[in-house]
């Protein structure tokens, strides 16, 4: 007679059990970028607190936001930019040239009330060249904007020689120097309303939707009848604009156009996007981590600045932070996989 039997596993074979269960706990939180950042953020305020007295004075870190506020502006469309398998190295030469336009507007009687849709053009302008010599003529973008950024810089450097342009109006000041509520600076108020606007463009329009899917495969894209030439464009021209407010920003807060403005800034903000988890290879990446990046950042070098150590070991520690938060998600992933592997296999052993 043939029995069917009903026991049940015995209760010491838990690990039968965990390796049922979904990967939890601290190991899935480090492994998201964006929550890599905000706790490499909040160790950063921690120990910069413990280890100088004024550090988490209110007052100081609201100004230490004007370090990082006009690139972090040009960093939200470069962002949506490599999102789409494309970069700009040419932005710090769109910023040197959309500064020199309002200086040569100012300089001819220009109402100050023009000066910052001359800035934007002129970026929108630049943005285009881009956009039409990577769109229509199949070029590479980075071989494009490298060629550009010496050509926008060398067109400021001529206008300007060896002079500089200054006595900028009063309203320019207050916006690139200047406070709300005597606290906040303007520069990081306007830096949040485009945060927020860009984060809901990319994470809750179709407009958004159709850059994720490019960016993961342009030819599928094309033929689910997305315009990808037309995106591409666009986006070229947007981060253009925004290198032009950028501009009228910086140049409010330092008072003076000069040849060498923003020299450096493309490598900096590009390092900003991609530590904030935008994917270099196209298809991933969140406003949020570019923010929290940003932050971390700003962060790290306020601390520096105050604790009078030199730019070269900033660099240095900025390159480490690079490069940990890239592989510490990637490590965790791959440990993760590994040890629910070896329970499969454990589960499999006969007994």
């Amino acid at each position: 007679m043939t029995t069917i039997s009903t026991d049940k596993p015995a209760a010491h074979s838990s690990r039968y059990v965990i390796a049922d269960k979904p990967p939890g706990g601290l190991r899935a939180a480090l492994a998201s970028r964006e929550a890599l950042l905000a706790l490499l953020l909040l160790l950063v305020l921690c120990a910069n607190g413990m280890l100088l007295p004024h550090f988490l004075d209110p007052y100081n870190l609201a100004d230490s936001t004007f370090n990082f506020s006009e690139k972090a502006l040009i960093a939200l469309p470069m962002a949506l930019l490599i999102i789409c398998r494309e970069i700009d190295i040419s932005v710090s030469g769109i910023l040197a040239l959309s500064s020199v336009a309002m200086g040569l507007a100012h300089a001819n009687g220009m109402p100050p009330e023009a000066l910052l849709p001359i800035a934007i053009a002129t970026g929108m302008l630049c943005g285009c060249l881009n956009g039409i010599l990577v769109t229509q003529f199949g070029l590479p973008s980075i071989v494009v904007t490298i060629g550009t950024v010496s050509l926008f810089r060398g067109l400021a450097s001529v206008v300007l020689g060896d002079q500089a342009f200054t006595g900028y109006p009063q309203t320019m000041a207050e916006w690139g120097q200047g406070y709300f509520f005597d606290f906040i600076p303007r520069e990081f108020i306007v830096l949040l309303v485009c945060a927020a606007l860009f984060a809901g463009v990319l994470h809750a329009t179709s407009w958004g939707r159709r850059i994720y899917a490019i960016g993961n495969n342009p030819v599928a894209a094309r033929f689910s009848g997305i315009h990808v030439e037309r995106y591409r464009l666009m986006l070229f021209m947007l981060t253009g604009a925004m290198a032009g407010l950028a501009g009228y920003l910086l140049t409010g807060r330092i008072g003076s156009t000069r040849p060498n403005i923003a020299i450096g800034w493309e490598l900096e903000i590009i390092t900003m996007v991609i530590l904030g988890g935008v994917s270099i290879a196209g298809g991933a990446g969140t406003i949020a981590g570019v923010l929290l990046a940003v932050l971390t950042l700003g962060t790290v070098t306020y601390g520096l600045q105050m604790a009078n150590i030199p730019g070269i070991y900033m660099t240095i520690v900025i390159g480490v932070l690079l490069l940990a938060t890239i592989a510490l998600p990637r490590l965790l992933r791959g440990a993760g996989a590994k040890s629910y592997f070896s329970l499969w296999r454990e589960k499999k052993k006969p007994r």
